[in-house]
């Protein structure tokens, strides 16, 4: 029968029964590089599924204002006034602030599945800086696609003129010819938070550079701003423009750039004719 030779030790040699604690630290760091790499992992796994939520709400959004669109051959007014009892009525494209400030569904809700959730922006955390709105972080080109209204005023007949009979209508869709690169809704921002209000750079309509500079978009989904477009298809946009009028101190004191800014320097990504 054939035996293993057995190593015997010499007194002189110890005898390794454990790890050494270089051998210790080494495991404790590979441990820590391992449990990085997994919560990276996780992280972005969270931030990917936000960004694809905001996307399917614009989308949403989208195919709400189409619906409104075709059964009231216009787009959803971006703000009306109305004159009711105990005041004016507040009715913007998401969300309807009866005189009484009472918080109703806005035009477009009846075309939405799960509204609750969807004019929430889940990369946007903070209050609405319109009222008491109870979700927020969208806009709507207010510009160039939304009716705006103005104020109530006395008629000539005598009653108010509140409404779509008092407002600035936008581009009729009858106009429209460029609605691959015509924003219609997207991440709304500026210094204080989120808007709902879009606005192009020119200031031609609004003749307000303070308006036009707290209607910008917010690049907060990792430097990107998401964006639908008129004719249905979802942007990732990540450079920030500063307008045509490149007016510094209102980029810095309203705009907050370059956490937020315009979709293009001139009214090319806003304009659809």
């Amino acid at each position: 029968m054939t035996t293993l030779p057995v190593r015997r030790l010499d007194r002189g040699e110890p005898h390794r029964t454990g790890v050494t604690i270089v051998e210790l630290i080494a495991t404790l760091g590979a441990m820590t590089v391992l449990a990085g790499l997994v919560a990276g992992g996780v992280a972005t796994a969270r931030t990917s599924a936000r960004a694809m939520k905001c996307l399917a709400n614009l989308r949403q959004l989208h195919v709400a204002a189409e619906a409104y669109h075709a059964t009231s051959d216009a787009y959803p007014a971006a703000i009306l006034h109305h004159v009711e009892t105990g005041g004016v009525r507040t009715r913007a494209w998401d969300f309807d602030h009866r005189a009484d400030g009472t918080i109703e569904p806005g035009p477009i809700w009846h075309y939405l599945d799960g509204p609750e959730s969807v004019f929430q922006c889940p990369d946007f955390h903070g209050s609405s800086t319109f009222g008491d709105d109870p979700a927020t972080g969208y806009n709507y080109n207010t510009t160039y696609i939304g009716a705006e209204g103005r104020y109530p005023i006395p008629g000539a007949d005598g009653r108010p003129l509140d409404g779509w009979r008092h407002c600035r209508r936008g581009v009729p869709a009858a106009a429209h010819r460029h609605g691959w690169r015509t924003a219609l809704f997207g991440d709304g921002g500026w210094l204080d938070g989120a808007n709902k209000f879009m606005r192009a750079p020119s200031n031609d309509v609004e003749v307000d550079l303070n308006l036009v500079h707290g209607g910008t978009q917010a690049f907060r989904h990792g430097g990107c701003t998401h964006v639908c477009c008129l004719d249905g298809h979802l942007e990732s946009r990540q450079v920030p423009c500063r307008g045509i009028h490149d007016d510094e101190h209102r980029l810095t004191t309203i705009t907050g750039f370059p956490d937020n800014g315009f979709l293009s320097d001139d009214d090319s990504a806003y304009d659809p004719r």
